[in-house]
């Protein structure tokens, strides 16, 4: 069922739930209305024909005649008089005599001076009268026609026009819900309408600070993100066939050359080495795309626990002098990390050791001296880790950008490199919940500072 369809039904029930109150809320309304004028009117017709009786000395017949003359027309009261002994006085009909008064009811109207009460359809009052220093004990009653007549007219008119009110609001219904959601079938069509080839198109937006504006807005920015997702992939894949085809490029030719004629040893020798050092090339490439690829995952997949940060740096350090002897490495901790929780934090032993690889060859890489001087201190809720070298810096531009994959700036003739390495950093440290911070002064060298929390402020 379309929600569409699911309002107009809840909104008719709705509707009709309120009308059924209100109606049933003036129905009996005016059934107690009745009730209780009917009852004044008998009350009334008592008092007037005690009167007559008592006072005016009216005959008894010509009272009567009047009762049953009117009788024939109306639905005339029956009045009946009685003294305190329960003697009858006076009786419009005893031929008819409806109500039937009996002793008990007598005392009873004795008692609390005034009864009422239903005798089938007809409506019975009991009062007490005092005259001339004497009390009676007055009966009335009478069947309401009139009154009854109105109530079901009015019960008639009520279900009509609840009936008809009840159809209104659910032909309304459609009508509104159809007003309403006819903006979500058009973000709908348009929506639709987007493919991969077209992730420019956009929601339009009516301004309106209401819910469909911010549903407009809030696809609109995932639209935004997916279309900057799909441009980093496109450049992302552009980066690597170009990293790629550079050293297959290289390979290629060298082998090719190699098969044109016979070639002395050293010649071979000279082609294996470059051949071979092109695919170092690949080979490092490889590993970090897939250190890359592996430090995009959601954190929910990646495996965490307690680690040392010294214990996984020094296992940096220790596969960086393997590769690179000549490379020169002084590390520094803050004496004041000698309790084990606060040099502790909790993360990925493989993915940070990456990042610390990168950072410190990097150091050494960019630096004549090829050194790059490591710190280990402390904030309270994090441990901060620098790496310092005395390269040659990095320019003002290229600072922003040090974090885009494959992007390398001007110092890019200083060193080889495919780009990867800084920005995959950066990915690992914000995995693990830190920051990671940049200082550098061209021909002096660079500051690389990584926050990581501690277990306890995370």
């Amino acid at each position: 069922m379309q929600i569409r369809t699911r309002i107009t039904i809840l909104f008719t029930v709705v509707t009709a739930t309120i009308l059924m109150v209100f109606a049933c809320t003036v129905y009996y309304s005016a059934v107690e209305n009745r009730e209780n004028e009917f009852y004044a009117l008998l009350k009334k017709e008592a008092y007037t024909k005690a009167n007559l009786f008592l006072n005016a000395q009216v005959d008894r017949k010509t009272l009567q005649d009047i009762y049953h003359n009117n009788r024939k027309i109306l639905n005339e009261v029956e009045v009946a008089i009685y003294d305190t002994r329960f003697k009858l006085l006076y009786h419009d009909a005893v031929d008819i005599d409806f109500v039937k008064e009996t002793p008990a009811m007598l005392r009873d109207v004795v008692k609390k001076k005034e009864i009422g009460f239903y005798q089938d359809k007809w409506q019975v009052i009991g009062i007490t009268y005092a005259y001339n220093n004497a009390n009676f004990i007055i009966t009335a009653a009478a069947y309401d026609q009139y009154g009854y007549n109105k109530l079901q007219n009015l019960l008639s008119t009520i279900i009509i026009v609840f009936i008809f009110a009840v159809f209104l609001s659910y032909a309304a219904g459609i009508f509104f819900s159809k007003k309403v959601f006819r903006p979500i079938q058009a973000m709908t069509q348009k929506v639709k309408n987007i493919s991969a080839n077209s992730l420019d198109a956009r929601l339009q937006s009516t301004g309106n600070k209401d819910e469909l504006s911010e549903l407009a807005n809030t696809f609109n920015d995932m639209l935004n993100r997916l279309e900057n997702s799909f441009d980093g992939q496109k450049h992302f894949v552009s980066n690597i066939s170009h990293e790629l085809r550079t050293p297959l490029a290289a390979m290629i030719t060298e082998l090719e050359i190699s098969t044109n004629k016979d070639r002395s040893t050293a010649e071979y020798k000279v082609i294996i080495d470059n051949t071979l050092n092109d695919a170092q090339k690949l080979k490092k490439l490889f590993n970090s795309l897939l250190d890359f690829a592996k430090a995009s995952y959601d954190s929910s997949e990646i495996s965490f626990k307690a680690l040392r940060v010294d214990e996984i740096l020094l296992d940096a350090c220790q596969q960086i002098l393997q590769a690179n002897p000549d490379y020169k490495l002084d590390i520094f901790i803050d004496p004041a990390l000698e309790d084990e929780q606060m040099i502790s934090i909790v993360g990925n032993e493989y993915l940070l050791q990456v990042a610390f690889v990168n950072l410190i060859e990097n150091a050494c890489k960019f630096s004549d001296n090829q050194k790059c001087s490591i710190a280990i201190k402390s904030s309270g809720t994090s441990i901060q880790l620098e790496f310092k070298d005395d390269g040659i810096g990095i320019e003002p531009q290229d600072l922003e950008r040090i974090f885009t994959p494959f992007y390398r700036g001007n110092n890019k003739a200083y060193s080889e490199g495919n780009g990867i390495g800084l920005s995959l950093t950066k990915k690992i440290i914000l995995l693990h919940q830190g920051e990671i911070l940049v200082r550098s002064t061209k021909g002096i060298g660079s500051v690389f500072q990584i926050n990581l929390p501690h277990p306890s402020a995370l």
